[in-house]
């Protein structure tokens, strides 16, 4: 007998094919932290300030290339302060260096990195972030600081060409000073399961439950940079077709209109996410999701624009009482086969407590689904149902 996540029971599996199943996952990694992915296992001969060079086996579980060093907390340049994103210690990449690390991976599936990053001594710094053999890459730029605290969470995604994978940090940039270069942290790892398809509604991971690994720690979320490949987004079903970052957000560090995960939305035009959708031509829609707060101290006004086909509608947050999300929607002819929707921010707001970390409206639980469908009648009821079984479970025990 083996448990099922997705059924939720226990399901019957013959002896025979025990080994066979222990076989499939042996070896492969585990959603989280990479071998000595927060850097707090110390070298050979300890940690210390000195540039690790070229030495392959310096940093335990990683090979490097380079300008590498390993810093800790409180270490200063000249006159500035190192940031180390958490704990005692991270990895700084100088000119042209890189670390690697090889994990097993089921080919085929869909993984994606998260990691913490900050910039030194450069302005223009950036990150390249890869994975071999594939060279599936993208550069993270380091320029645009979204949190006070001077470093950022990020994610992106891969999909697996073989069983073996080699994910790769590198600083593509050349300054004067070949010490300075992007700062790296808590580097970890999450397959990405394909969200189930909902019945009723053609908006796949509308909940936006399905996404990148989040520490329950760390209450900076994550930031989604630009990827318009659909098929290896760290959100599901979802891109970012933007030159800025959204930020995926969970509900032990901010206010979550429905479940555990959703979107806020950064930089105004310059933050999109949208998702295509499958339509029949002719047919009459509604787009509906949930606008909120994040409970950030983001200052207000906070509005959406929120796209579906050919309609556009400015909705701006304005919730009853205490709330702190309220549902909106977008009536729409649908005129082809796939439409398009998409969301973002109408101002570019901050933070009132800092004045400077980049804030948003939240969306989540998005829907598109014919016009006149029992969707808000069976949201509206379902705790009613729920009750009413948990009394006639009562009842009949």
């Amino acid at each position: 007998m083996v448990w099922s996540s997705t059924s939720t029971r226990w399901v019957s599996v013959p002896v025979l094919l025990l080994p066979l199943l222990v076989h499939l996952t042996a070896g492969q990694v585990q959603d989280g932290l990479l071998i000595n992915g927060d850097f707090e296992t110390p070298p050979s001969g300890g940690f210390s300030n000195e540039d690790l060079g070229d030495g392959h086996t310096a940093i335990p579980g990683w090979k490097s290339n380079g300008t590498v060093e390993l810093i800790t907390s409180g270490q200063k340049q000249g006159g500035m302060i190192l940031i180390v994103p958490q704990g005692r210690h991270a990895v700084r990449l100088g000119n042209d260096a890189e670390i690697r690390q090889e994990v097993k991976v089921e080919k085929g599936s869909v993984y994606s990195i998260t990691f913490s990053a900050a910039r030194t001594c450069a302005q223009m710094e950036s990150l390249n972030v890869s994975v071999a053999p594939q060279w599936t890459s993208q550069t993270i730029d380091l320029q645009t600081l979204y949190s006070v605290q001077g470093w950022d969470d990020y994610a992106c995604a891969f999909q697996a060409e073989s069983d073996t994978v080699a994910v790769v940090f590198a600083n593509p940039g050349m300054e004067d000073d070949p010490t300075c270069g992007p700062i790296i942290d808590d580097v970890a790892i999450k397959k990405l399961l394909n969200p189930d398809k909902p019945k009723d509604n053609a908006v796949l991971n509308g909940d936006l439950e399905v996404g990148p690994w989040m520490f329950r720690n760390e209450s900076l979320g994550i930031l989604l940079p630009t990827n318009l490949d659909e098929e290896t987004s760290s959100l599901p079903g979802w891109i970012v077709e933007s030159n800025r970052a959204v930020r995926y957000i969970d509900s032990y560090h901010f206010a979550v209109p429905q479940g555990k995960r959703a979107i806020e939305l950064l930089s105004g035009k310059e933050g999109i996410i949208s998702q295509m959708v499958e339509t029949t031509p002719n047919k009459q829609y509604k787009l509906s999701f949930a606008l909120g707060h994040a409970g950030d101290s983001c200052k207000q006004p906070l509005a959406v624009m929120a796209f579906a086909g050919d309609q556009a509608r400015n909705i701006h947050y304005t919730p009853d009482s205490n709330a702190t999300f309220q549902i909106a929607d977008v009536n729409f002819t649908a005129k082809a086969e796939r439409t398009r929707v998409a969301f973002y921010s109408v101002y570019y707001n901050t933070r009132s407590d800092d004045m400077s970390s980049l804030c948003g409206p939240v969306v989540d639980d998005v829907w598109v689904a014919l016009s006149g469908s029992c969707r808000n009648v069976v949201r509206s009821s379902s705790g009613l149902i729920f009750g009413l079984l948990v009394v006639f479970i009562l009842v009949v025990v």
